[in-house]
């Protein structure tokens, strides 16, 4: 991976990072400060946001993670597992969270009930989006595996040698 690719990333990183803390930021100001009125319960909502939250910043540690092994050239070990395992739960957590908001906002709904399926669409969108990882996860064992059998044929090669 090339430094300015790398740069690039952990840039847009960054930018997600400080605008999720951003919106948590907000959602806990506006749970202490205004009152929940309205046809939603925008209590649930706004502790539903700060939770979706997490799970988005806890998946942008896991990628930085993930790239920085990368650069130093370590991600085909068992190591880099824990970040990919991390972040498919982050995703999983995210459709779980959107389908809470699905949920919460049904009720409202009854009149137009196409936009509660286009939203439960997303969710599994977004389960789809974790199988799509967990896939590239498979992948890695696969080379992971790769890489330990060519590492004992170097080593095996070297004692003919």
């Amino acid at each position: 991976m090339g430094k300015l690719t790398v740069h690039a990333l952990r840039a847009v990183l960054v930018v997600v990072l400080a605008g999720t803390v951003f919106i948590q930021v907000g959602m806990v100001w506006a749970l202490a400060a205004k009152p929940a009125d309205g046809p939603l319960p925008l209590t649930a909502l706004r502790a539903i946001t700060i939770v979706g939250m997490l799970s988005v910043q806890f998946a942008v540690v896991c990628v930085w993670r993930l790239v920085a092994m990368v650069r130093r050239g370590t991600v085909f070990s068992h190591a880099a597992f824990r970040y990919v395992d991390g972040v498919i739960g982050a995703i999983v957590a995210a459709a779980l969270v959107w389908f809470a908001v699905t949920a919460i906002n049904a009720p409202g709904q009854r009149d137009d009930p196409g936009v509660t399926l286009i939203m439960g669409g997303i969710g599994v969108a977004i389960l789809g989006v974790a199988l799509i990882v967990l896939v590239l996860r498979m992948l890695l064992a696969q080379a992971v595996a790769r890489d330990g059998e060519a590492t004992q044929m170097r080593a095996e090669l070297d004692e003919v040698i």
